[in-house]
């Protein structure tokens, strides 16, 4: 008489699980490096309702007390063109993101905006959208 297991061990491996998972944590991390601020000085910017999806590669910052920021380090205005220079040398397309305080007046702004202009750097102002 032959007598058979009803209960076979399978020796498959079923990766649908792992798929899953790989999937929710590939979500998580572009919703979280969506939400990273590329500069932590608090400004008031502008507001616009037009919006660009150009990716900066630096950000210069001014704030309300006239102070410039390439990042988060702190330039003095007469050094601010050679050190754009450096950090953009081997850079085809250079776009500048421009965060420039709200309260700052409109003649800092354009000597930024001149140093772009003759280095043939693309520049972006920073700008929130209206409510």
């Amino acid at each position: 008489m032959g007598l058979q297991t009803r209960n076979k061990i399978s020796v498959s491996y079923h990766m649908s699980s792992m798929a899953d998972i790989i999937f929710l944590l590939l979500i998580f991390f572009m919703i979280t490096s969506s939400l990273i601020h590329p500069t932590a000085l608090k400004l008031l910017l502008p507001q616009s309702d037009n919006q660009t999806s150009a990716k900066p590669i630096v950000t210069v910052s001014i704030t309300q007390d006239y102070q410039y920021f390439i990042e988060d380090k702190r330039v003095p205005f007469s050094q601010l063109e050679s050190r754009l220079q450096n950090r953009l040398s081997n850079q085809p397309e250079a776009y500048i993101s421009l965060h420039a305080d709200k309260r700052v007046s409109l003649e800092k702004v354009v000597q930024v905006m001149d140093i772009a202009r003759d280095n043939n750097y693309k520049l972006i102002l920073a700008t929130e959208p209206e409510q």
